[in-house]
């Protein structure tokens, strides 16, 4: 049976990699204001997205721009719901001008990593978004309690998971401050993708094997090579028969 396989990134951050990268992927996660971003950034991702029919998500996170998102923030409940409301607001106003809409919330860095681990926290982003709106789906790392939040939310959950990362073997990334926590060697890259997808795992720093079922691979757009590594890893897709598509989208 043939795989098929949700390819995402995170654009609009400021970087100019965006055109090249955006047909190569099947749905993005738009900076929205928290860590990077501003109306005209999101617009013209937007646009992007719209012209090469790739699914869009709100990649909101802290507000910090000073360490673009990558640090966490002891904010009270009621500040973390205004900065997740406003972040999500923002994106969704260009979306409807530009005649489309979000289909996903995906958090960015240490939100990310955070909701992962902590369930008081994972629950409240997803009540958060149930609440902006209750058919946007949330993703977030294969196997977290954010997932686990999200479906008790009644929102769909979407797990994740990346192909230019290491894993330690309890499933967590490996944190960027420890040395090769990113795999800078595509080839890597490119057969850890393949083994999530047709085995359905990968080796974790410590060459264990670690189980993982993913719907969506990430894939980082912050370096000046991010095309080039998508055009390699689609050409690979390709000649193993790996459709690339938001299946949990479509479904």
């Amino acid at each position: 049976m043939a795989a098929v396989i949700d390819l995402n990134a995170d654009l609009g951050e400021g970087y100019d990699y965006d055109e090249a990268l955006m047909p190569l992927i099947s749905s993005v996660n738009v900076a929205c204001g928290g860590h990077a971003g501003d109306v005209d950034t999101m617009r013209r991702t937007v646009r992007l997205a719209k012209q090469h029919g790739v699914a869009i998500g709100a990649h909101p996170s802290y507000p910090d721009r000073q360490h673009f998102g990558r640090v966490s923030l002891d904010l009270s409940p009621m500040l973390l719901v205004e900065v997740l409301t406003s972040q999500l607001w923002a994106l969704n106003a260009v979306c409807i001008e530009e005649g489309v809409s979000i289909a996903y919330v995906k958090p960015h860095g240490a939100l990310y990593n955070d909701a992962a681990r902590n369930p008081a926290l994972a629950q409240l982003l997803a009540e958060t978004i149930r609440e902006i709106d209750p058919e946007l789906a949330l993703m977030g790392m294969a196997g977290s309690v954010l997932l686990t939040a999200a479906a008790a939310a009644g929102l769909r959950p979407v797990a994740e998971a990346f192909v230019d990362r290491a894993y330690q073997a309890n499933g967590q990334l490996v944190p960027r401050s420890h040395p090769n926590a990113v795999h800078d060697d595509a080839a890597i890259a490119v057969g850890q993708a393949c083994d999530l997808v047709l085995k359905g795992g990968l080796r974790a720093e410590n060459g264990s094997w670690l189980a993982i079922v993913a719907q969506s691979l990430c894939l980082h757009g912050d370096t000046p090579l991010a095309h080039r590594f998508a055009e390699r890893l689609r050409a690979e897709f390709a000649s193993r028969e790996i459709t690339v598509a938001p299946a949990w989208l479509l479904a």
